[in-house]
Parts: C-alpha cells; sequence; structure tokens
C-alpha cells in the first residue's frame, strides 16, 4: 500500500469517524433542548414563583437560534405533582420535577437519590453580617443612582430585550439602589445560572481552610485513581480555572449550537452528571489549556458532596451553616441532579440580596463579623487571571486582572481594574469592585450577544460614576 493511499483511508476514517460523531450528537438536541427548558420552567415556576408563559418565552427569545425550534416545543405544567414536561415535534420529550427545599431536577426514569431536607432554618445568631437593609425596596436617594437604575431597566427601541429581573447595589456595606421588575420582590429567588459557579469555588474555599480538599493535589476521583489514568494529574486548581482538559466541549455560549457539545448530553440526559464527567478522557493534558466546561464544576460538586457527609442533605447542612447562615443567605436553593450530585455549575437560586450577601464576602478577604469563612488568600487567589483564558477568568470567577481580552474590553468600557465578578449566561452578574467597596448584582434575561445587550457595561459605569471613589455617594452631604 502507497504512503498516498494509506493518507487517503486515514483521512476517509476520520472524517466518517466525525460524521458518526456528529449524526450521534445530533440525536441529542431534542433532548438537551426539551431538558435545558424544562428545568428552567420547572425552577423558575415553583421555586421563583413566575408565570410559565413568560419564562418561555423570555428564555427562548436569549437563545440565538433557539427560534428555529421553539415553534414546534411545547410544554405543560402539572401544578398538582409539581412539574413541567416539555416536548419538541413531539418527541425529545423531557421532565423536570419540584422537591420541596432542593428545587427540580430532570428526571430520566432512573431511581432517584434520596433529598431529605434537614429541619434546622438559619436562626438571627448564626448571622455575621450586618443588616444591609430594611424590609422596603431601597429607593436611591443619588439622582445619579436613579438614572443608573433607570438606564437598566429601559427596554431599547428594537430588539433584542433586556428584560431586567433585579439590581441591588451595595455600597460600604449597605444597599444604596434597588430595582425589580413586575412580579419580583426582595425575597424572590432568581436562578445565577453559571454564577452557582463562583458559589462552588465559595465552598471549595471552605473545604480548603479546613484540611478536607486541598489545591495542587490530585483531585480525589475515583475513576482517575487506577494506575497509569492521566487524569489522576488533575487537581482541585485545575477544576476552578477550567484547565483540566477533559473532551467535554465548550460551556461559554447558550445558544441552539451548544446542544451539539458532550457536556449538555451530562446537564440534560445523564441522571449521574458527575458520573458522565468523570468518565471522560482527556483532551489536552491537564494544566495545558483553558477550556470553559460545566463539567469541570460539576465534578468539584461531587467532590464537596462526598467531603462533607456523602449525602444531599449533608450537603445543605454544609452550605448553611458555613456560608449562607454566617452571611443571612435564607433566599437561597441549591438544586440537585437525580443521583443526589448538587448541580452546581448552574443551578442555585437567591434572592438578589443574598447573591449581594455572596459578593460582600469577597471584599473582606472572606471575613464576616470577625470570623474567617474562605482561608487567607483565597479571595484575591479566586480572582487572579488563568493564563490563555482569553475572556479574563480566575479560579470560580470571571475577572478583569491580567491582560486577557476580555479584561481589557470591559476596563476600556468603564468597569475598573481590580473588579471581577460571577457571571451567569443570559445576563446574570454579581460584581466585586473592592476599590471602591462595591457590589453591583444584575439579573435578568438577556442574549449573550453582543456583549452591550444586557446593558451591563453602562449599569457598572453609571454606579461608579455615581457613588464616587472616596466611600461617599457622589452628590450626597
Amino acid at each position: 500500500m502507497t504512503r498516498r493511499n494509506l493518507i487517503l483511508i486515514l483521512a476517509a476514517t476520520t472524517a466518517l469517524s466525525a460524521l458518526a460523531l456528529s449524526a450521534a450528537r445530533a440525536r441529542d438536541v431534542p433532548k438537551v433542548a426539551t431538558g435545558f427548558v424544562a428545568n428552567i420552567l420547572c425552577s423558575e415556576t415553583f421555586v421563583s414563583g413566575q408565570p410559565p408563559e413568560r419564562i418561555f418565552s423570555e428564555t427562548t427569545a436569549a437563545m440565538p437560534g433557539a427560534g428555529l425550534i421553539t415553534w414546534a416545543m411545547g410544554y405543560k405544567v402539572d401544578r398538582a405533582r409539581r412539574g413541567v414536561t416539555v416536548t419538541l415535534f413531539g418527541f425529545g420529550k423531557s421532565h423536570a420535577v419540584y422537591r420541596e427545599g432542593f428545587g427540580c431536577y430532570l428526571d430520566h426514569g432512573e431511581a432517584v437519590a434520596d433529598a431529605s431536607l434537614p429541619t434546622a432554618e438559619i436562626r438571627s445568631s448564626q448571622v455575621l453580617l450586618p443588616d444591609i437593609a430594611g424590609a422596603s425596596v431601597v429607593v436611591p436617594a443619588n439622582p445619579q443612582l436613579a438614572a443608573a437604575l433607570d438606564r437598566a431597566f429601559a427596554e431599547p427601541e428594537q430588539p433584542p430585550l433586556r428584560h431586567t429581573k433585579a439590581v441591588v447595589v451595595v455600597k460600604d456595606g449597605r444597599v444604596v439602589a434597588e430595582r425589580y421588575a413586575e412580579g419580583y420582590g426582595i425575597d424572590t429567588q432568581i436562578l445565577g445560572f453559571s454564577a452557582t459557579k463562583s458559589v462552588i469555588s465559595a465552598f471549595t474555599g471552605i473545604l480548603v481552610r479546613k484540611g478536607a480538599l486541598s489545591l495542587d493535589k490530585p483531585a480525589p476521583v475515583g475513576a482517575w485513581q487506577r494506575a497509569g489514568d492521566v487524569r489522576g494529574a488533575i487537581t482541585i486548581d485545575h477544576l476552578l480555572r477550567h484547565t483540566a482538559g477533559l473532551a467535554l466541549g465548550s460551556s461559554l455560549q447558550a445558544s441552539l449550537g451548544s446542544a451539539l457539545e458532550p457536556v449538555n448530553r451530562m446537564k440534560f440526559m445523564e441522571s449521574d452528571m458527575a458520573g458522565y464527567a468523570e468518565s471522560i478522557e482527556l483532551a489536552t493534558p491537564p494544566g495545558s489549556a483553558w477550556n470553559y466546561n460545566d463539567g469541570n464544576t460539576v465534578i468539584l460538586s461531587h467532590l464537596i458532596r462526598n467531603a462533607t457527609g456523602g449525602r444531599p442533605a449533608d450537603v445543605m447542612r454544609f452550605a448553611r451553616q458555613e456560608l449562607f447562615a454566617p452571611l443571612g443567605m435564607r433566599n437561597v436553593t441549591i438544586e440537585f441532579d437525580a443521583s443526589g450530585n448538587p448541580e452546581g455549575s448552574s443551578q442555585m437560586l437567591a434572592s438578589a440580596r443574598d447573591w449581594a450577601r455572596f459578593g460582600m464576602l469577597y471584599l473582606s478577604d472572606g471575613v464576616v463579623g470577625g470570623k474567617r469563612i474562605l482561608p487567607e488568600g483565597w479571595v484575591n487567589y479566586s480572582a487572579s487571571p488563568t493564563p490563555n483564558a482569553w475572556v479574563g477568568m480566575g479560579a470560580g470567577f470571571w475577572t478583569n486582572r491580567g491582560d486577557s481580552f476580555g479584561a481589557s474590553y470591559r476596563i476600556e468600557r468603564g468597569w475598573p481594574r481590580d473588579a471581577f465578578f460571577a457571571k451567569g449566561t443570559i445576563g446574570q452578574y454579581v460584581i466585586i469592585v473592592p476599590s471602591e467597596r462595591l457590589v453591583i448584582v444584575r439579573l435578568g434575561r438577556s442574549p449573550n450577544w453582543p456583549p452591550e445587550a444586557d446593558g451591563v457595561f453602562d449599569l457598572v459605569r453609571d454606579v461608579v460614576a455615581a457613588t464616587g471613589s472616596k466611600g461617599k455617594l457622589a452628590g450626597t452631604n
């Protein structure tokens, strides 16, 4: 056989394999699309208390390409059984089920892990963070801040629409401005999507402080411990920074096209998400390349579950005692998959004020009320740039530090250089600006593209200008 013929055979084999893989992934699209919609409809109907017709229309409108299939998508909300079923072209059916205290999970017809909720509620004596606001919505006294909120909630003359749901501005430990869309309020739990990843980063930090996890040692994943398994070199740091190298594809975009990525099979077709992610082989050596995907955080969530006792109830007990109670975060729901693993890549709901309370932890090096929550230096570690992360990514947070394209782009549009933030797809932000003693929360349902679509560049620039840089609100005495 000539070298030329060998090359042709190899090329043809590779092409056929790629086509077969693409066809297999294409068959996943109906289940991925309906699973995505079913989970959100269930969460925001039964946890957030929002009308499903609005959730459906605003969510699909925010996703590029979704209009190609949403006309063929149908959904049914069963309020008696507290579930949502979504179909596409009459097949590809997905079913999401609500469980009190644990939000929603996708039911794939397999056995479901026990999810009995700890009964203990957060007591006032456990709260270390001083109250950030009273019982009423804080109307800004500063005209500049009022104008900033006006602009954040204003809709452009032409689509895409912003659908801003909540904005909370905290300056020097107090809410100085907030506003909510109709149907939303101080206690409404709002889905953070990938802003959840930053909370998982905080849980990881707490367990590092306690000695239960280590940043730079091999991650304790059972499937990777066999002799000769190169995945055994993956560390907690790699998972936090999205440099683990697993061949799961990318989670950077929420669009119809992204339904073909293996990571979305994990999220919307697998009962045991972590088990699936941990079974995937490497695409690149650990630590050698940056690739943002939800599988990294799902695996971290599994490690957190194992380190805190192994049951969903243990995770919730840990979360409340170690993070939510000290910060006074009372309106929070963490969702789990059917296997009992926290869906830490995207499924935490919290009130806008509680998202702000979470951000405030990062203004004081992880110390609240004199108690250290995060390890010393963990905040700087979280905000430190990851090499080759062109969007500007730290360890569980996005960041303006370093010289990434994303950091430069944001700074050119008015963001402070030291800002870092939790970010969820289609318009969720918890922005921390240490130099300004400022936390800005913006939640909504906006397209990811163009970058200006959600209005957050204007919001940050307006708020920084209105609140000044010396700890005193501009325009006040």
